[in-house]
């Protein structure tokens, strides 16, 4: 999974940090339903320039996040930004603008420098919380996939190393596809599908799933998700990822 990016790019465009009405932009658009304005949001142009201005907002912010996490791992190991680069795979520029929260990083890279750290995905995106419950309330995960027809991988909880857990909301848009390469061996992966069609392909096999159909398979393998119908389709998905950390990584194998 991690090092060997866990989603490929080329069935998607570069990777929005948020690319979608969440946080303050949710609870903007939820006033705006329960107000009965929103069929004239598009029509009124101070609320879209608001509305535009929360989302890059959001995108900004989880972005300066994701930096300040970064670099207090890396400071914390004593690495240098090329020993971090050369770590992750990835380049020493791509490192500097993820610091400084500039970058648009696709999920693949964030997954190499969260493997290259030791910590997983979710310790980047979310705040650190000395409480052994956290919660994630609607609207407030992270958003880090997004497509032209609408479709949002949304990361809204996960655990620490040694064994990370991670719990996605994916929506996938009519026609969107999104495939991954193989993840580190002993990755398990659950898909309980909630609205719409879902292919899910694995070493080449697909499954057709609908509305309230589930599948489990090994992650270490090649697979995708793909939406064939006319409307978008939603699905839940848990990922399973033993030994990460230093010490328990597979060699980096490239994207």
């Amino acid at each position: 999974m991690l090092h060997r990016g866990r989603w490929g790019d080329s069935d998607a465009p570069s990777l929005p940090l948020s690319g979608g009405p969440t946080g303050t932009q949710g609870r903007l658009a939820g006033r705006l339903r329960r107000t009965g304005h929103a069929g004239r949001v598009h029509a009124n142009s101070a609320l879209t320039m608001q509305y535009d201005a929360l989302v890059d907002e959001g995108t900004a912010a989880l972005a300066l996040a994701i930096g300040v996490r970064v670099r207090q791992e890396r400071q914390s190991r004593g690495w240098t930004l090329d020993q971090l680069a050369e770590a992750a795979g990835v380049s020493r520029r791509m490192v500097v603008n993820v610091e400084q929260g500039a970058a648009n990083p696709s999920v693949g890279t964030l997954l190499r420098i969260s493997d290259a750290l030791g910590v997983g995905l979710p310790a980047l995106v979310e705040r650190p919380e000395p409480k052994p419950v956290k919660v994630t309330r609607r609207g407030d995960g992270a958003v880090l996939w997004s497509s032209q027809s609408g479709g949002r991988g949304v990361l809204v909880a996960g655990t620490g190393p040694p064994d990370v857990v991670e719990l996605w909301d994916w929506t996938l848009g009519p026609g969107d596809r999104h495939g991954s390469e193989a993840h580190t061996p002993g990755t398990r992966e659950l898909v309980q599908v909630q609205q719409g069609t879902v292919t899910v392909e694995v070493a080449g096999q697909p499954v057709v799933l609908e509305a309230g159909d589930a599948v489990a398979f090994g992650g270490d393998v090649a697979h995708s998700y793909a939406n064939p119908g006319a409307q978008p389709a939603r699905f839940s998905l848990a990922v399973f990822e033993p030994g990460v950390g230093p010490g328990s990584r597979s060699e980096v194998t490239g994207v």
